[in-house]
């Protein structure tokens, strides 16, 4: 018996489509978790120390493509100069191919590895090449793609009069936190007695004192914000003057709330050291 043309054809179209979704889903999931990479990066925090659902690195990247209407703009150019440089890259790589091979099969008749080798380019044929070629520049787009607007989306949130993170009160027990006002007078410095501290004690002197938000100074509020809570922990930083530059960074408190126990965590841009 033989087979329908057209069941065959079907097949074949369906076959293609799971495939290209499938091609497409990777290139999603790799562009969502770059631009997470990114986004909390700038923020001192490991992607891999947080929890995420695996769907939701599909969604990220609608925010990396389209935005705002100036992130489609720069995304289409993207694309269009990544396709350019896939077109240059094959045309460059099948001329030194050609000429090499042609080179080789001249020098290296009976030479035993050199002939393994220029089996081996051979074995590499023009649709395979193509595609390595076509993967490669995509994955490298989409790298820088989420790494730009990642990073830029951080700087936004961070910048008080431009942050879209919502502003934070976190109230705990005196005796759980070094850090914190007492509600029943906030001009009083709470004890330290009975705490200790390893690392920056400078960054911590900073932040005692400025941990109630304060908008008396509208050039320059103090505003706390939530950066993220993830699992048991409660991401927190200080929302940051409209001035500030593109390679400054908030501190960012990491409280773990976990069983009731209250721990502090200091996270901060590494300073260089002369």
């Amino acid at each position: 018996m033989s087979s329908n043309p057209k069941n065959s054809g079907s097949t074949n179209f369906l076959g293609s489509f799971i495939s290209m979704l499938s091609v497409f889903g990777i290139f999603l999931y790799f562009l969502g978790w770059i631009y997470r990479w990114a986004y909390f990066g700038f923020f001192q925090l490991q992607i891999t120390s947080l929890t995420f659902p695996i769907e939701s690195f599909f969604i990220v990247p609608i925010q990396a493509i389209l935005g705002d209407f100036w992130i489609f703009i720069r995304a289409s150019l993207v694309l269009l100069i990544t396709i350019a440089l896939i077109q240059f890259t094959i045309w460059l790589i099948s001329c030194v191919r050609a000429k090499f091979v042609r080179k080789l099969h001249k020098k290296t008749r009976n030479f035993f590895l050199l002939k393994f080798l220029r089996s081996f380019v051979k074995f590499l044929s023009l649709p395979l090449s193509h595609e390595i070629i076509a993967v490669a520049w995509i994955l490298a787009a989409l790298f820088w793609l989420g790494r730009w607007q990642g990073e830029a989306d951080a700087y936004r949130d961070a910048v008080n009069i431009t942050s879209t993170r919502p502003i934070a009160t976190l109230v705990s027990p005196n005796d759980k936190m070094a850090l914190g006002r007492n509600l029943d007078d906030l001009l009083i410095n709470p004890p330290l007695k009975g705490f200790r501290i390893i690392g920056d004690v400078e960054q911590f002197r900073q932040i005692f004192g400025r941990e109630v938000n304060d908008t008396t100074n509208l050039k320059e509020p103090l505003l706390w914000r939530l950066l993220i809570e993830n699992d048991s922990w409660v991401y927190l930083f200080p929302g940051m003057p409209r001035e500030a530059k593109l390679n400054q960074r908030p501190p960012v408190l990491a409280v773990n709330k976990s069983d009731g126990q209250i721990q502090l965590l200091i996270l901060s841009h590494p300073k260089i050291l002369p």
